[in-house]
C-alpha cells in the first residue's frame, strides 16, 4: 500500500510538470490552426474557433520551407557525423589509455566549454573567408565545422565517462584474443557504450539543428539558409504572420522527434544488454 501511495503521489506530482512542458507546444498548435484575424490579441481564444489545418500546407507556399529543411538536415547530419567521428577516438584515448598530460588535457577540454562560441565568431568568419568557405554551397562546410567543433568538448567528456566505466578485463580479453586497439574499440567497447554514443549523437544533432548565430553570420544568401534563420522571416516590419510562424516552428520539431523515436529502442537495448551479451 505504501508503494502504491508513493507511486500515485509521484504520478499526481508529474501532472503539473508535464502540463508546463507541453503548454507552449499546445499554444503553438493552437496558433498554427488560427487565421490572421482570429490570432489577434484582442480576439484571443485558447482554442481556434475555425481551425485551418491548411496553414501547414500554405506555409510551404509562403517561403521555400522544404529547401530550408534540407539545408538544416545537411548541416545537422554533417556536424553530428564529424562530431562523433572525432569524439569517439579522443574519448577512448582519454578514458582507456594512461599517458602523461592526460588530466591537463581533460581540464583544457572542459575549460573550452566555459567560453561562448560567440567569442570566436569574428575569428571563424575571417578564417572561413580566407579559405573561401563562405561562397555558395561551401557555406555548408563552414557551418558543419563550426557546429561540430562547438559541441566536441562536451561529447568527448560524455564519452570519456562511459569508456572509463568499462571493466579493464573486457578490453584485455579482446587484446589477448588478437584484436587490435581499433578492433577492440569497434567490436567491444562501442556496443557496450552504445547508450553514451546515442546520447552524444542526440546532443550533437540538436545543438546543430537549433544553432542560429553561426547560420546567420556564415550563410551568404537566402538559398542556403537553415530553418533557424528562415523562420524569423515571418516577423516583418509592419506585422507578423503568427499562424505561419507557429506552423513552421512546429514542423521544425518533427526531425528531432523522429530522431528520438528512432534511437530510443537502441538506447534502451544498450542499457539492458550488458557486457556479457
Amino acid at each position: 500500500m505504501t508503494s502504491r501511495r508513493v507511486r500515485a503521489f509521484f504520478l499526481i506530482g508529474m501532472v503539473p510538470v508535464i502540463t508546463m512542458i507541453l503548454f507552449p507546444y499546445a499554444m503553438m498548435l493552437s496558433g498554427a490552426l488560427k487565421g490572421p484575424d482570429e490570432i489577434a490579441w484582442e480576439k484571443f481564444t485558447l482554442l481556434p474557433k475555425h481551425p485551418l489545418p491548411s496553414n501547414f500546407i500554405q506555409v510551404f507556399h509562403e517561403m521555400p520551407l522544404a529547401r530550408f529543411f534540407l539545408n538544416s538536415i545537411i548541416v545537422a547530419v554533417g556536424a553530428t557525423l564529424l562530431n562523433i567521428l572525432s569524439a569517439v577516438p579522443a574519448a577512448y584515448a582519454l578514458g582507456r589509455l594512461r599517458f602523461p598530460g592526460r588530466r591537463p588535457a581533460l581540464f583544457v577540454i572542459l575549460t573550452t566549454q566555459m567560453f561562448s562560441p560567440i567569442v570566436l565568431i569574428i575569428a571563424l568568419f575571417s578564417q572561413f573567408t580566407s579559405y573561401g568557405l563562405l561562397e555558395g554551397a561551401r557555406c555548408y562546410l563552414a557551418l558543419i565545422l563550426a557546429n561540430a567543433a562547438c559541441s566536441l568538448a562536451f561529447s568527448i567528456w560524455l564519452l570519456t565517462g562511459y569508456f572509463s566505466t568499462v571493466p579493464g578485463e573486457i578490453e584485455e580479453a579482446a587484446l589477448i584474443d588478437g584484436c587490435t586497439r581499433m578492433q577492440t574499440l569497434r567490436k567491444v567497447l562501442l556496443p557496450i557504450c552504445k547508450p553514451g554514443v546515442v546520447t552524444t549523437i542526440i546532443f550533437a544533432f540538436i545543438a546543430a539543428w537549433n544553432e542560429f548565430v553561426f547560420a546567420l553570420t556564415f550563410v551568404p544568401s537566402d538559398e542556403f539558409r537553415p530553418l533557424t534563420v528562415a523562420i524569423p522571416s515571418f516577423i516583418g516590419q509592419y506585422g507578423t504572420q503568427w499562424q505561419f510562424l507557429m506552423a513552421a516552428s512546429l514542423l521544425a520539431t518533427v526531425p528531432v522527434l523522429i530522431l528520438f523515436l528512432t534511437v530510443e529502442k537502441h538506447l534502451v537495448r544498450g542499457l539492458t544488454a550488458g557486457a556479457i551479451k
